[in-house]
């Protein structure tokens, strides 16, 4: 508590805490006075009383647990107006009653302070030890703590974040990137392996060319088979050669781990709703002077994609849906081939996109629209032809990236209309960043033809794989 308290009320770490003070406290707004830590004759605040009597029940508590500390940060958007101390007082203490921990009317709730240091921002602090003695278990409370904050942002007339749609993936945990820091490593495990599953599976007609696929990029391939009947696979987990534990076991990712709709029974719904597949199992490549032609028409089903959305407003689920992931397979296969297996900023628009394109609660679409085959089928043939190697190439999947941007547009709206307010975010971001990427591309391009750059995402066979920033 003392060390919390410490970097509350003092400078920060780039001096921007600004006059640290008590706005609340479990005792009422009558004791903030007598609460509020003096400040010494170098201008630090001495917290140790604060610190005594907020661990007060700690030490008086029956089996009080190791870890009794409980602390929230809570933010208003950039676009807020600042809020006077008396309103974030009032967001402190509807924040604790909502999780539980100090509800309203309860004398012998735990004790807790609410911090401010900053215009748009408090820091609530708490013990887990009621008066009573009594430890608190905060089940839940990031969830709670959501949708109090989706409350009391409607009744301050604040920015809108929108409901937890349960639709992003899994973020690398503070262990995962200070470990792959230590190892020097250019990117997080965990996103390496999304970027090449989401990259296989779209490519992909099938389960087996999927695991094939993984297996010849050099990912390892785990599958998982039932307990009652083991010769059903019901889920895969990948890994890297060189990725461990402290004990040298290969650290191992379940589908799910990776993002909501890469479970097994995901993909595989996603195969069974595409058109035929090829006898054996594969996609025939497309030569390179029929690279161009492949892209122009992939860009042909982007476009009719993109006005079936843009002309069904109500937005039926299912179609929503199964030409969302379509796409997101699309933009996935072109990235690939624009950018390579290290990917780039084509590559981080894809992962924004299809963040925009999931479904809540990983919902299956039932009744796939057909345009949503056209889409894949258009995914397996570009993961098919390679990389860009000529001008005509790059001309000709920029157009794509472009229609791609209206599908991301046109789905920003549906997004909204649904008031799934997060993936229309995604969406309108993955929209501006596709024509960010056509537009520096293109400028790339005439500056090539006119000798003064290089051309962009081009090489030739056997040349190292370069970035297109």
């Amino acid at each position: 508590m003392g060390g919390l308290l410490r970097y509350l009320f003092g400078p920060g770490k780039s001096e921007e805490h600004v006059n640290p003070h008590l706005v609340a406290a479990w005792s009422g707004p009558g004791q903030l006075p007598s609460l509020e830590p003096p400040t010494g004759p170098t201008g630090r605040h001495d917290i140790r009383n604060l610190a005594r009597l907020l661990e007060q029940p700690v030490r008086a508590g029956r089996n009080p647990p190791q870890k009794y500390v409980w602390h929230a940060s809570v933010r208003n958007h950039i676009t807020d107006r600042i809020l006077s101390d008396s309103q974030w007082a009032h967001i402190a203490a509807e924040m604790v009653a909502a999780v539980g921990i100090a509800p309203h009317g309860d004398p012998d709730a735990v004790r807790w302070v609410a911090v401010r240091h900053a215009d748009d921002h408090i820091h609530i602090v708490a013990t887990l030890v009621r008066q009573d003695g009594e430890t608190v278990w905060a089940w839940n409370e990031r969830l709670k703590a959501q949708t109090a904050a989706r409350d009391l942002e409607q009744r301050y007339g604040l920015h809108q974040v929108g409901p937890v749609d349960h639709t992003s993936h899994r973020r690398p945990t503070a262990a995962e990137q200070n470990k792959s820091h230590r190892q020097g490593r250019p990117e997080i495990p965990r996103d390496r392996l999304r970027r090449e599953v989401r990259a296989a599976a779209a490519a992909s007609i099938g389960e087996d060319d999927f695991l094939n696929r993984l297996q010849a990029t050099g990912v390892l391939v785990r599958l998982r088979h039932s307990t009652t009947n083991p010769d059903e696979v019901t889920g895969y987990a990948v890994g890297l050669p060189d990725h461990h534990t402290s004990t040298g076991d290969t650290v191992w990712y379940g589908g799910g781990r990776l993002a909501p709709d890469l479970t097994l029974p995901q993909l595989r719904q996603r195969w069974d709703s595409g058109p035929g597949t090829h006898p054996r199992g594969a996609t025939k490549r497309p030569s390179a002077q029929h690279r161009a032609d492949t892209f122009r028409r992939a860009t042909a089903t982007a476009d009719r994609s993109a006005r079936h959305l843009a002309e069904d407003p109500s937005g039926d689920e299912d179609d929503t849906a199964s030409l969302a992931y379509a796409a997101a397979d699309l933009l996935a296969s072109t990235a690939r081939a624009f950018e390579g297996r290290k990917g780039g900023t084509l590559t981080d628009a894809s992962e924004t996109f299809d963040r925009a394109t999931r479904e809540p609660y990983r919902r299956l679409p039932r009744h796939p629209h057909p345009a949503a085959g056209q889409l894949r089928s258009m995914s397996r043939l570009i993961a098919a032809a390679g990389r860009l190697t000529s001008e005509d190439d790059t001309t000709a999947a920029l157009q794509l990236i472009l229609r791609l941007s209206m599908i991301a547009d046109n789905l920003a709206n549906l997004r909204e209309a649904q008031d799934r307010l997060h993936q229309a975010q995604a969406a309108r971001q993955a929209a501006e960043n596709l024509r960010a990427v056509a537009a520096n591309a293109a400028t790339a391009l005439a500056g090539a033809r006119a000798g003064t750059v290089p051309a962009p995402a081009t090489r030739e066979r056997g040349q190292p794989r370069g970035r297109v920033t």
